[in-house]
């Protein structure tokens, strides 16, 4: 079942003048120093607003026909022939996110979503696992990389997995236009890649927080603790500890010892944020740990944050964090919290603005509609943040109310 989240404000004519206005700048500001000519520079503006339409399947040829082009060639082109910098885009949202929603408790948030695919020529296809359905599909993976903070959140990077079959297959890359310095990287990988580039441009964060396929990696964790980052992930009952009497024992041994002290005192409950349903309450517990082979930054501790359902008190989930000594647990808590973001950027880039409903096929127009979806999603990102805050109070005065936020699980 696909629950709406509303936001509800009071919905005047110059308040929706103002947002076409917003927009209108936005992309004027942005695709000027893109495009040295006037035609790209009109369809990507094009593109961004039919986009941001209710246009039922978000293809070319839809798009098109909704904004008015009498055929769909030139958002093709623009994704396809036309000469632009995407990685210039890419770093035009991020500005743009980070100037309305940074601040300096921002979280980096990594996941990956999939696109399921007919055939093989899809660039990066192919038969492996699809977080979407939970098995194996033939599917493109695509790592993203969100920002997040009490304002707002929106996708700020991104990346195509390549498998070892594509990335070794020069007749397939050849075809999908793959560049030559594109090698074989794993999806924690991709992910070290766009911190890099975050840390470069001096994106504002505090934590990286990613689920248990990048938490368990140790090289994304080496990463973070050479450079002093903090995060908190989710992490495998299998992690290996360094027990209290030595030696090594797994994540999940830690939880056995807590139980056999008994119930009274080893749990408390707290919430880490809220969902679509109300406050996301859970049972907690926090102790020191030592990561087996890994040392924290100097100055920094690890903790090892148990997360237990309310309702389902066999349901349990581990998060190892990486944070200065001394930070309060309840601050790590949060933290753990807003990994959830992502997944709604995921659901809204879907569902509202057709991420994955491209039908390119190669590798330069597959970054180019993600990145210019990326926009939109900022967009609406912003333009929710800046909401007026009586909005629930207008909205219980009988005025209308808009739909910012698409489906959300």
């Amino acid at each position: 079942m696909v629950h709406r989240q509303y936001v509800t404000c009071a919905l005047t004519y110059d308040l929706v003048v103002s947002w076409d206005a917003e927009l209108t700048a936005l992309t004027t500001r942005i695709a000027g120093p893109l495009f040295t000519r006037p035609e790209p520079r009109e369809a990507f503006a094009d593109l961004v607003r039919a986009l941001l339409a209710d246009v039922p399947r978000k293809n070319s040829w839809q798009l098109a026909d909704h904004i008015g082009h009498a055929t769909a060639h030139r958002f093709e082109h623009l994704l396809d022939r036309a000469k632009w910098d995407v990685d210039a885009l890419r770093d035009e949202v991020r500005s743009y996110v980070i100037a309305h929603l940074g601040r300096a408790d921002g979280v980096l948030i990594a996941d990956d979503t999939a696109a399921l695919k007919k055939g093989e020529m899809s660039v990066g296809v192919a038969d492996q696992y699809c977080g979407l359905t939970g098995q194996v599909e033939n599917c493109q993976v695509m790592p993203m990389l969100t920002y997040a903070s009490e304002v707002g959140h929106a996708f700020v990077n991104r990346r195509l997995y390549l498998p070892e079959s594509w990335a070794h297959d020069t007749g397939r890359r050849g075809r999908a236009g793959v560049p030559e310095h594109v090698v074989f990287r794993t999806k924690p990988q991709l992910v070290i890649d766009m911190l890099a580039e975050e840390l470069a441009a001096g994106t504002p964060f505090r934590y990286l927080c990613a689920d248990t396929g990048y938490g368990r990696d140790p090289y994304l964790r080496a990463f973070c603790h050479e450079r002093a980052l903090g995060y908190v992930m989710a992490v495998p009952a299998d992690l290996p500890l360094v027990a209290v009497r030595g030696g090594v024992e797994p994540v999940g041994h830690v939880l056995d010892r807590l139980l056999a002290l008994g119930q009274s005192g080893v749990w408390e409950r707290r919430s880490c944020g809220a969902g679509t349903k109300g406050l996301r309450v859970y049972d907690w517990t926090a102790v020191s740990a030592a990561v087996a082979g890994q040392a924290p930054a100097p100055g920094h501790a690890h903790t090892l944050l148990t997360r237990r359902s309310v309702s389902a008190p066999t349901e349990v989930e581990f998060f190892l964090a990486h944070a200065p000594a001394h930070v309060p647990v309840p601050e790590l808590i949060d933290a753990a919290g807003m990994r959830w973001k992502i997944e709604e950027n995921n659901e809204h880039g879907k569902d509202l603005l057709g991420l994955t409903s491209y039908q390119v096929r190669k590798w330069t127009p597959w970054h180019r509609h993600v990145t210019i979806t990326m926009l939109a999603l900022a967009f609406l990102a912003v333009t929710r943040a800046a909401l007026p805050a009586d909005a629930d109070e207008a909205a219980d005065k009988g005025k209308d109310r808009l739909l910012l936020e698409a489906p959300t699980g």
